[in-house]
């Protein structure tokens, strides 16, 4: 186990390597076409790119779990949602820092007034809390509300791929492709509800060749 996490966390790694190494190669002069016509968008956007996929990952575990009857999986969530957050975390800083430069004034002008990026902040204050609770002691302290706080994972889901919808401009085929994955993981936990929750009676033919 110790080996398949620290696997995960190299790999997982690596997008970060890879854009550090081109965003060196940008600064020294080595190849000044490394990140595009446009570095700090492209920055910001690989970053952002990349938050969003390892939080629809961390949804993945769970479905994965029940489906293979692997409990061990549910060991890596907790680290999946942690570099989720760290990569919305260095999204977030890539534009205040490459793009506003502390401009303290136009970022809250900004956040207020741009829906697109009204809703990504939104996506990370929520997942704020959810990092910081994400510890086995802070699972202790809230006891039943620990699960309630992290059901809002599905919100910042869905705010993180509107974003993602409203900063494309013209070819909107990856944010569809992120949207239709999102409802097939929410729908999947609904019907999976609903099929639990549901009063009635199995036949006693298929109750029998359950306990088989």
């Amino acid at each position: 186990m110790v080996a398949a996490k620290a696997a995960l966390h190299a790999l997982v790694l690596v997008p970060l390597v890879l854009l550090g190494w081109k965003a060196w190669q940008v600064g020294s002069g080595t190849d000044l076409d490394a990140l595009g016509a446009d570095p700090v968008t492209a920055i910001e956007h690989e970053l952002g790119l990349w938050a969003l996929r390892l939080l629809l990952v961390t949804l993945v575990v769970t479905p994965l779990r029940q489906l293979t009857g692997q409990p061990q999986l549910l060991r890596f969530r907790r680290m999946l949602g942690l570099w989720a957050f760290a990569y919305a975390s260095l999204h977030f800083m890539a534009w205040l820092v490459l793009d506003l430069r502390g401009w303290w004034g136009q970022v809250f002008a900004d956040i207020v007034e741009r829906p697109y990026i009204t809703v990504g902040f939104a996506a990370w204050l929520l997942l704020v809390p959810l990092a910081v609770t994400s510890t086995r002691g802070w699972m202790r302290r809230l006891g039943r509300h620990w699960g309630r706080l992290h059901r809002l994972v599905y919100a910042i889901a869905a705010l993180a791929v509107l974003h993602f919808w409203w900063v494309v401009k013209s070819d909107f085929r990856e944010p569809l492709l992120y949207a239709v994955i999102l409802a097939v993981l929410l729908g999947w936990r609904v019907a999976r509800r609903r099929r639990h929750a549901d009063p009635r009676p199995r036949p006693a033919a298929s109750a029998g060749a359950e306990q088989q």
